[in-house]
């Protein structure tokens, strides 16, 4: 069985004079599939989707989208997307309806198919009671909303979304997040660039980590924990003053090292056996007659895997 990928990127490159903004980009997207790209500030993520949606010309390498060349076929590309920014392309004099069907006329509908598909869109983004209004007195989050929905007068094929919750509440974050599941649904694919590591881990099939304009690192959040170290037995004794005596009774667990840092509240200990190795982890506390008051089996963060491939902390995994 044949799969369909609906963005292919070979070893693109873009410089700006001196600064090499992509180094050689290498990833692909299958059909229906949410695509995180992360990377710190300067890592390229704004330069390869600009290429991706044809508003900047790749220097050499290769891209399709939908299977239409980012150079030769742009047109055809630019009708198979859509693309939201960190803020709004809304014309804010204008009611939520008057900017749908604005967006509808320009992608070459008819008036009466235009109204129509504006007011199907005001019905699905939950925005029908504000359709009178106009933009500029709407919320962060229904702008948001407001903004995709002019992207989707057309069902693209490929969304590309980048930084699309920066600024908003948790629940219109949570909005959006719905919206990203709906396409996946639909079969459109979603390339996502954001800085919400919790974002990326929750929402994506694959992520893709890239810095100084290359990629890093690939594959499910899961695989890329795994890359960090795997799961560990995190344990935090009743009394503080425990915890150097669980240390000493751990240690022969931890062949590399035990994870104890004395100024914390807590021992961890490698879990290659997960439950096993939990079990015997109180066994031998229990032994000590060391008592607890939490022990759990946790996997590294996302955060703590970015750190890692990246030598960035997460504050700085922001759009480039």
């Amino acid at each position: 069985m044949t799969t369909e990928l609906s963005i292919e990127v070979s070893n693109l490159r873009k410089s700006f004079g001196s600064v090499t903004a992509l180094a050689g980009i290498d990833f692909a997207a299958e059909r229906g599939e949410v695509l995180a790209v992360l990377g710190p500030n300067g890592a390229g993520k704004t330069t390869t989707v600009s290429v991706l949606a044809t508003l900047v010309t790749p220097d050499s390498g290769a891209a399709r989208i939908a299977g239409h060349d980012v150079v030769a076929e742009a047109a055809a590309v630019r009708a198979s997307i859509m693309l939201t920014g960190q803020h709004a392309s809304l014309d804010e004099t204008l009611t939520g309806f008057e900017n749908l069907v604005m967006f509808a006329r320009l992608m070459g509908l008819r008036r009466h198919a235009a109204k129509r598909r504006a007011n199907e869109l005001l019905a699905e983004f939950d925005l029908a009671d504000a359709a009178g209004r106009r933009v500029g007195r709407y919320s962060g989050g229904m702008r948001r909303r407001i903004d995709i929905a002019c992207g989707l007068v057309v069902a693209p094929q490929v969304v590309f979304l980048d930084e699309p919750t920066t600024g908003l509440d948790p629940r219109s974050r949570q909005a959006v997040w719905d919206l990203v599941a709906g396409f996946a649904d639909q079969g459109i694919t979603t390339l996502l660039t954001t800085q919400y590591l919790e974002e990326a881990d929750v929402l994506s099939d694959r992520i893709v980590v890239v810095d100084h304009g290359t990629v890093v690192a690939e594959g499910t959040s899961a695989e890329l924990k795994a890359r960090t170290g795997g799961s560990f037995c995190e344990v935090v004794p009743l009394n503080p003053h425990d915890l150097s005596a669980a240390a000493g009774v751990l240690r022969s667990m931890c062949p590399d090292g035990l994870l104890f840092d004395p100024e914390s509240d807590h021992v961890s200990v490698p879990a290659p056996d997960g439950a096993r190795t939990l079990t015997e982890v109180l066994r031998r506390l229990e032994d000590a007659r060391i008592e607890l008051v939490d022990i759990a089996l946790r996997r590294p963060s996302l955060d703590e895997v970015f750190l890692s491939l990246t030598g960035h902390p997460v504050t700085e995994a922001v759009a480039s």
